[in-house]
């Protein structure tokens, strides 16, 4: 039987719809439906092949599975991994932290002095976990300034977004582009190829979120207005060893320069007890530290020495110097989180030396918090009650064996890792490798990418475990589900198609208006469908005009770029609006109110600068 060519095209499009309505609607996993959409491919074209003029399927599986092996989608997963070893070391952090003390006391210049390390941040990484490293550091400085976290966590999205139109690895979807561009028979992004422009807009995109953007921003905090925005404070307990930086402390004032955001309670010298005010006092080793503090300020403490907030045992529980060295909350990976004590529990009324709960769980506790109490005793001699919260620390496998414990409720969503600091140093040598190696053209990227994730778990900066987790299996499955559209879309004619009418309707007009065009239309799809997936499916059109008009196609490649990256309008045109949506608070309409302007701008920046500077 005899098919019409067409028919495969319209299947083409059909399928592209399908998937557009449901990544848009959502009703069933992102991962669903790109599987879903890969296997329609697969049926579809086994049973009604694209033929050459030799009879081979030009999309039997092997071609529409390609995607998984794509050397963009290798890259941008280690890409992920090596991101993950930074935060995983507090790297990006202790800089940012940095940064922000930098303008203390100035909101404007704290503002942009942060979203400018962003920016610059996210040209070289991937920008999911630049805004998952900046939301906390963002929430602490809408604390200190007095504003609402709304008024920062759409900025941070938007400045990570616009850093990542500086370089190739900036974002994945410039490397999604580029890697589309290979498929086509073209030549691959360079480096730095379009930094020139990214500049351009990324001038204008920060002149508008410091001018613009905060009068269309809500002032809404949600219950962080209402409640205390410092947070649940945990007793605490630090023991001052003789190698401790706390040892030949002062006080300033009644209260401890050396322990930022910590109160000191109380502090215990061999049998005598000091409590506040504290004068003319000089912490020795031996001496105990009573404190209370939030979660943030001692996971602070704990990144700068892991051991400082272990509470000491009374003589007779200690354990062997060696044996203790070996103890599971000493070893590894650790994370921190919390459980409650539950109402039946047979800890309360018990200490927890009585317990023996780090011998028994093996993971440390090293606070805990009481409501409306307050606690003036070292953390080992408090007799446990219901609804106390403990905030403990061990190994993953560890905490997670405590969910069958009829005595502690774990809180699911409070364990996270804590910084391996003593990896920051190895962590920031293979970024820069890695960084470095791509830059310069010494390897391709893939290679760095790929050699810089092997790195990263080789060195024990992370483990297989948690180099897993950091991969997105969105983008894994999505990827390639793009991929094999785009592949279907050039092999049945449809971007012929597409290029066609589009240079018809245009006829007679500057391969400038083309530009501008494109750029209009992929930026208001890229809002309503996932970015990447738009950029993988306009490149082959966007290759197909620039051959109509005699123009190098990655003029109008890097079109494509820019437009999908400025998915500023919805939250669900990229990650990151859907990661700073909750702690901002946001309702989809303050994305479309502030977003959708900042899209007109760069659409009329780019549509007035890049016809110039390419010589259009």
């Amino acid at each position: 039987m005899v098919i019409d060519p067409s028919v495969q095209m319209w299947v083409t499009f059909g399928l592209i719809f399908a998937a557009l309505f449901f990544y848009m609607i959502e009703r069933v996993p992102m991962e669903l439906t790109s599987l879903a959409v890969i296997c329609a491919l697969l049926l579809v074209f086994y049973l009604v092949p694209v033929t050459d003029a030799h009879g081979r399927n030009l999309l039997d599986a092997p071609r529409l599975l390609e995607g998984f092996a794509n050397p963009a989608l290798i890259t941008i997963v280690a890409l992920l991994v090596v991101g993950e070893g930074l935060v995983r070391t507090g790297v990006v952090d202790q800089a940012a932290g940095f940064l922000i003390r930098l303008g203390r006391g100035h909101w404007g210049l704290s503002n942009a002095i942060v979203l400018m390390v962003v920016a610059a941040i996210s040209a070289f990484m991937n920008n999911i976990p630049v805004v998952v490293i900046f939301i906390p550091i963002m929430q602490l400085l809408a604390r200190q300034m007095g504003r609402t976290p709304s008024a920062l966590m759409m900025p941070l999205s938007f400045a990570a977004m616009l850093g990542g139109s500086f370089t190739l690895i900036g974002s994945s979807t410039n490397l999604l582009v580029s890697g589309a561009l290979v498929e086509l028979g073209e030549r691959p992004m360079g480096f730095f190829e379009f930094t020139v422009p990214g500049l351009v807009l990324g001038v204008v995109g920060f002149a508008y979120l410091f001018l613009v953007a905060p009068r269309l921003l809500p002032e809404r905090g949600g219950m962080e207005r209402a409640l205390d925005l410092g947070g649940k404070q945990f007793i605490a307990q630090i023991t001052v060893s003789g190698e401790s930086k706390l040892a030949g402390l002062r006080p300033v004032g009644g209260a401890f320069p050396g322990l930022k955001d910590i109160t000191v309670r109380m502090f215990q010298r061999r049998e005598h007890a000091v409590f506040p005010p504290f004068e003319d006092i000089e912490l020795e080793p031996g001496d105990t530290l009573v404190v209370a503090a939030t979660r943030q300020a001692l996971t602070e403490a704990a990144r700068d020495d892991p051991l400082v907030l272990h509470p000491v045992l009374s003589a007779d529980q200690k354990p062997e110097a060696d044996e203790d060295a070996e103890m599971p909350w000493r070893t590894g990976a650790q994370v921190l989180a919390e459980v409650m004590v539950t109402p039946n529990s047979s800890m309360i009324g018990q200490t927890l030396e009585q317990i023996g709960f780090r011998y028994k769980h093996h993971c440390i506790v090293l606070g805990i918090e009481r409501r409306a109490r307050m606690i003036r005793s070292r953390v080992t001699v408090i007799r446990l009650e219901a609804g106390d919260v403990l905030l403990i620390q061990g190994r993953r496998d560890d905490v997670r064996a405590l969910r069958g414990d009829q005595d502690v409720l774990l809180i699911e969503w409070s364990a996270t890792d804590l910084p391996a600091t003593h990896h920051t140093r190895t962590a920031g040598f293979i970024f820069l490798g890695v960084v470095a190696s791509a830059a310069s053209g010494l390897v391709p990227i893939v290679i760095a990418a790929l050699a810089g994730a092997a790195a990263m778990i080789g060195f024990g900066v992370l483990g297989v475990a948690q180099a897993a987790r950091a991969v997105d299996r969105k983008i894994v499955l999505i990827i390639p589900a793009a991929l094999a559209l785009s592949a279907a879309l050039t092999e049945t004619g449809g971007a012929t198609l597409i290029s066609h009418a589009g240079t018809r309707l245009l006829a007679g007009l500057a391969p400038a208006v083309f530009l501008s065009a494109l750029f209009l239309v992929v930026a208001l799809m890229a809002n309503v469908l996932s970015n990447k997936a738009t950029a993988v499916l306009f490149t082959p059109i966007a290759v197909g005009i620039a051959h109509e008009l005699g123009v190098d196609p990655h003029v109008f490649a890097v079109a494509v770029i820019f437009a999908a990256n400025a998915a500023f309008a919805t939250p669900v045109g990229y990650q990151t609006n859907l990661l700073v949506m909750a702690p901002g608070h946001y309702r989809f309409a303050d994305f479309l109110r502030a977003g959708l302007p900042l899209i007109l701008l760069l659409w009329l920046v780019f549509s007035l600068f890049a016809p110039w500077y390419y010589g259009l």
